[in-house]
């Protein structure tokens, strides 16, 4: 008789994260690497200098468990000159050990068992550990290719009298959509009519193409005080390694999710931390340039995907690229992507895998588009080159 898992029943539903299973494929492999998001190239020069002089000047003990002045003060600075959103840093910002850290401290620290968590699908998958650790229930509202728009009465009807928060992601990973206001405004009156608290993953709010804007819905009436607003240094400014994260919001709600945090990390990054505050004030040109380079990335593996004749989805943000597999006669995304390393020597991710919704999932699959310009070419040619019929 095989031992019973020591597994808590909690973390039996949750598969490893496909990410970790996927790159660790594209090393055994040799492949290209086109799943996991992480660029080829570090941020700005000037952000590593200042860790290195965060280093070397002393900065290597704890920092203070909300995060050091500076950083929380930079991080206010700019969501007062982006999208005129007033904040005491030190009452209303947080740092955390990325975005991660952020949305499972603010679950932890929201959700009690068998409350319901209406959730954007697809989802990152930590959301889903996420809930299932703290005893929530998801209740999943469907983004519907090809648009990715969700459907407003839909999202009414995911709500009960056991729901207390609603988890958004805009710019949305793995769709590349961004919410319109009209949408953002829907979201807000459910959450008002409903006294929800909205957690909002917002870390690629400045990677945004074709003239797009984010717009965070903590700025619409009425939901400054019921947002937790999640963002963070890897995406911005392309350091995804140093995992420095940040939540803003109401002192109540940021209070709320410190009480989770202090028992996560702690406190993360001590050298890094002035070097976030150093990009977020210094190199604010930095993602303006790198969006507009991600820009030309995504139309180059946009156009390559459809000369292999697979419907592909263009995105509107992020970095990366949906397709549906179906016309190689796959009906199964991760089927697909295993084989994918033996034919093609290319790597992707099974969007399936961030689904509750099967029939609308298993056949997808997700690009990432921010690697070098070269990488990306040979990963196109690679896939040019392979049969990849089912």
């Amino acid at each position: 008789m095989p031992a019973p898992s020591r597994l808590a029943r909690r973390l039996q539903s949750v598969p490893p994260t496909i990410f970790s299973e996927m790159s660790a494929l594209a090393v055994r492999t040799g492949s290209i690497n086109l799943g996991q998001g992480f660029p080829d190239q570090d941020g700005p020069a000037t952000v590593v200098e200042a860790a290195v002089d965060a280093l070397r000047s002393g900065h290597n003990q704890y920092a203070p468990g909300p995060g050091i002045p500076e950083l929380r003060e930079a991080v206010a600075e700019h969501q007062e000159r982006y999208y005129g959103v007033t904040l005491d840093p030190l009452t209303e910002v947080l740092v955390t050990a990325g975005a991660t850290e952020a949305i499972a401290a603010a679950i932890l620290a929201l959700v009690n068992p068998g409350d319901e968590v209406v959730v954007i699908e697809p989802f990152y998958d930590s959301y889903v550990a996420c809930i299932e650790m703290a005893g929530g229930v998801r209740r999943p509202v469907t983004l519907r290719s090809p648009d990715f728009r969700f459907d407003v009465d839909e999202l009414r009807a995911a709500v009960t009298d056991r729901t207390t928060t609603l988890l958004l992601n805009t710019p949305h990973n793995p769709t590349g959509a961004v919410l319109t206001r009209a949408e953002l405004e829907a979201v807000a009156e459910v959450a008002i009519d409903h006294n929800l608290v909205v957690v909002t993953d917002e870390v690629y709010e400045h990677l945004l193409f074709d003239g797009r804007e984010h717009l965070p819905i903590c700025t619409l009436p009425g939901m400054a005080d019921r947002t937790v607003t999640i963002s963070s240094a890897g995406k911005t400014f392309s350091f995804t390694g140093w995992k420095v994260g940040w939540v803003t919001g109401s002192p109540e709600l940021v209070r709320t999710v410190m009480a989770a945090k202090q028992w996560l990390t702690f406190t993360n990054a001590a050298p890094l931390q002035p070097a976030v505050a150093h990009a977020l004030r210094r190199e604010s040109g930095f993602f303006a340039s790198l969006a507009k380079e991600l820009e030309g990335k995504r139309d180059l593996l946009v156009e390559g995907l459809r000369t292999l004749d697979l419907d592909v989805y263009q995105p509107e943000a992020t970095y990366f690229v949906t397709t549906d597999v179906r016309r190689y006669g796959h009906e199964d995304a991760m089927a697909f992507c295993l084989s994918l390393p033996e034919k093609a020597g290319v790597v992707a991710i099974p969007s399936q895998v961030f689904y509750d919704d099967q029939e609308e999932g298993r056949h997808k699959v997700r690009w990432a588009f921010c690697k070098d310009t070269a990488v990306v070419e040979e990963g196109i040619e690679r896939l040019q080159r392979a049969d990849l019929r089912a």
